[in-house]
């Protein structure tokens, strides 16, 4: 039986609307539960706490960005089969990219685990806070596979178009983990054991909703044997490898903020981690963009539409300029809540204001290069997004914080971090639509036409489509 495509008829920007708002529904509970952990943390009047989070959380930044590059190499494989009418490819791709997820996060999990006080230390921790950092990264770490293999389903589902049970699956394990977070940190006393252990919780309620959207509702997962585990891992690897490289660039720019950021102080670094939680927050929208996008450029692509395509790009670019605007708007109306709200002080506070005030606009450019990437991993070249990515960690992001850290102090950290994206995510668009042009004057399909005799995939060479 063939499955309609959803995304190859209608409007683009109805597409992208919503796609981007059912997939930020979900990260908007995801990202707001770690403000409210850190909200709740903040109480309990340790700065060490907070910037243990922080430094925690930085270290877990890596690793949740290798799982969102495999996710990418999934979500592009189905989304492209998909787009050719070609459901059984797609759940093969599947199942073997499941698989492949969670021994992939297993592994680099416990490496992480046995290191952890080397990592957190490299990141800046010390004394006190080290050990915090510790306690909580320890507890949150081994369950690391279970939120890989939940958030790869919700990929799963939205790369053939049902965003609103991949959105169901984020939003109950949120409201899970922020039910529980007052009750472990305050009402059992466990206070930043408590708040990992509310983590943990949600984890299994995002696998468990997750596994029944793709399992039960949709039935993609197929049965496979292990010689087509080892086939697919080549179409898998050609996209989840550059896709992991470009997901890292990210956290080793991050890392490098905060390493930089922690000669200021506990305050300092307090300051930075309370806008690292609420950003997401905010622009939550941002970030759904790259993952609502792919689907809908993969399918698009995969049906030889690059009229589609450039419009679906087109239609991004919109919602992101007009939503950035709105939400620094809002930054500069309630700077000073934020600040009384997290109880920050010294340092902390004067960086959220100046966040809120200068700097909350530059994000635009953030998701243009979330935007170019997500078209890049569906057009079949992964590797110009690890280009542009590694481009605004090494040559944008680590030089600016450097330079803006020796003149401004820790306002230049900052603003150097910001500055980074400016030139990257303009030029990393540009190419998007260079590429577009390129692949539209091809005109060649990127899956293959749908055979009778021999299911495409199961063949000798079983390479994903081109």
């Amino acid at each position: 039986m063939q499955h309609q495509a959803v995304f190859v008829h209608g409007s683009t920007l109805r597409h992208v609307v919503v796609m981007t708002s059912a997939s930020a529904a979900g990260l908007l509970a995801m990202f707001g539960v770690d403000m409210v952990d850190m909200y709740f943390l903040t109480l309990l009047g340790q700065q060490q706490l907070a910037a243990a989070v922080g430094f925690a959380g930085t270290l877990l930044f890596f690793l949740v960005s290798v799982s969102i590059g495999l996710q990418i190499a999934l979500g592009a494989l189905v989304a492209r089969s998909e787009g050719a009418q070609r459901r059984d490819l797609a759940g093969r791709y599947c199942t073997s990219s499941l698989l492949f997820n969670v021994l992939v996060s297993a592994l680099i999990s416990a490496i992480a685990w046995f290191n952890l006080p080397a990592l957190l230390g490299l990141l800046g921790a010390s004394g006190q806070t080290l050990d915090y950092a510790v306690s909580y990264a320890g507890i949150v770490l081994p369950n690391m596979p279970v939120l890989v293999l939940g958030m790869s389903m919700a990929a799963g589902a939205r790369a053939i178009g049902d965003a609103r049970r991949s959105m169901w699956a984020t939003v109950l394990g949120s409201l899970v983990n922020a039910a529980l977070d007052p009750l472990f940190i305050f009402t059992f006393g466990w206070g930043l054991e408590g708040a990992a252990l509310a983590s943990v919780a949600s984890r299994m309620v995002i696998l468990a909703v997750a596994w029944h959207a793709v399992v039960a509702v949709h039935r993609l997962p197929v049965r496979i044997s292990r010689a087509e585990f080892l086939t697919d891992l080549k179409p898998i690897l050609s996209i989840a490898g550059p896709a992991v490289l470009t997901n890292l660039a990210t956290p080793i720019g991050a890392g490098f903020v905060l390493r930089t950021m922690s000669q200021f102080g506990d305050s300092a670094v307090a300051g930075a981690a309370i806008m690292g939680r609420i950003t997401p927050v905010a622009f939550a929208a941002i970030f759904a963009l790259s993952g609502a996008v792919g689907p809908i450029v993969g399918q698009n692509a995969g049906a030889g539409r690059y009229d589609r395509v450039r419009s679906t790009l087109l239609d991004a670019i919109r919602f992101n300029v007009v939503y950035t605007a709105v939400v620094w708007l809002l930054f500069l109306l309630s700077s000073d809540l934020i600040v009384q709200a997290f109880s920050a002080t010294g340092a902390g506070a004067d960086l959220i204001d100046f966040y809120c005030t200068f700097l909350a606009g530059a994000f635009v450019f953030n998701g243009l290069l979330f935007v170019a990437n997500a078209s890049f991993n569906n057009l079949h070249h992964p590797r110009w997004a690890t280009g542009f990515n590694f481009g605004r960690a090494l040559l944008g992001t680590i030089p600016a914080v450097y330079l803006g850290a020796q003149w401004y102090g820790a306002r230049g950290v900052l603003a150097g971090e910001a500055f980074g994206a400016v030139l990257f995510g303009l030029l990393a668009m540009a190419g998007a639509f260079m590429l577009v042009r390129r692949l539209e004057r091809q005109q060649r399909p990127l899956a293959p036409a749908p055979q009778t005799a021999v299911p495409a995939g199961l063949e000798a060479s079983r390479e994903p489509p081109v």
